[in-house]
């Protein structure tokens, strides 16, 4: 089974907004949880321009399903995760000015960093995944660091859907083969859409997770929260 977790990093943006509570991050996640989401994911950035740091703690004491943290690993990062103990953290190459990420780690030019970063969040009993591009050379890199999971950055994928499907989810195929025969778990995420995604599913069966907010609370302005997980669920069932 691949599991769904819902980035609620935009509801956080719609909020900070205008400031104040309105909406409720804390509501909104365990909502995706009630309405069959199997985790949740934040982005906590150092301008807390969504997700704030006190958003991690908050979440943490009240979800049921997987809490999955996703950021560069600067210091205070590594310390608001350790503090949190998610099930899972992800490790993306992001600088603090980043709109959204936009490439996967450079593993080979990274590995002793990534290595020692690693093994701290492994100490600490948090499985630990790593963002890469649709690269077999990176996912290997990224197998020598010790990490769990790798989770394929999708963007070029979703970019070039509509094309050619067969073309574009080639050498995510190949990036996804090489990280099995690793023995590292699989995720994946960045534009994954109800457009795309269950095609994803049907040709790369064995993924454990992928991590979908932007379009799915996009989705959801039209069609509710509730009834846009279900779909994005259905999707995953290929």
């Amino acid at each position: 089974m691949t599991r769904l977790s819902v980035n609620i990093n935009k509801i956080a943006t719609i909020r900070n907004a205008r400031g104040g509570n309105n909406p409720d991050i804390v509501k909104v996640a365990l909502d995706c949880e009630r309405f069959g989401a199997e985790g949740i994911t934040v982005h906590p950035r150092p301008d807390e321009r969504h997700i704030r740091h006190a958003d991690v703690p908050a979440l943490k004491s009240v979800l049921t399903t997987e809490f999955n943290i996703e950021g560069y690993p600067s210091r205070d990062f590594i310390d608001l995760v350790i503090a949190n103990r998610p099930a899972q953290v992800t490790l993306v190459p992001d600088s603090p000015e980043q709109i959204t990420s936009n490439a996967g780690w450079d593993t080979e030019r990274n590995l002793s960093m990534l290595t020692d970063i690693v093994k701290e969040f492994q100490s600490a009993g948090i499985r630990t995944s790593l963002f890469v591009g649709a690269d077999v050379r990176s996912v290997e890199y990224a197998a020598k660091t010790g990490a769990d999971r790798v989770e394929l950055y999708t963007e070029p994928y979703a970019s070039a859907y509509l094309q050619n499907r067969e073309a574009a989810v080639a050498p995510f195929v190949k990036a996804a083969e090489a990280a099995r025969e690793c023995g590292l778990g699989l995720n994946a995420g960045h534009d994954l859409s109800l457009i795309n995604l269950a095609y994803l599913k049907q040709m790369i069966p064995w993924m454990d997770e992928v991590s979908i907010g932007h379009a799915l609370v996009c989705d959801a302005l039209y069609s509710g929260l509730e009834t846009t997980i279900r779909k994005y669920k259905q999707c995953l069932t290929i």
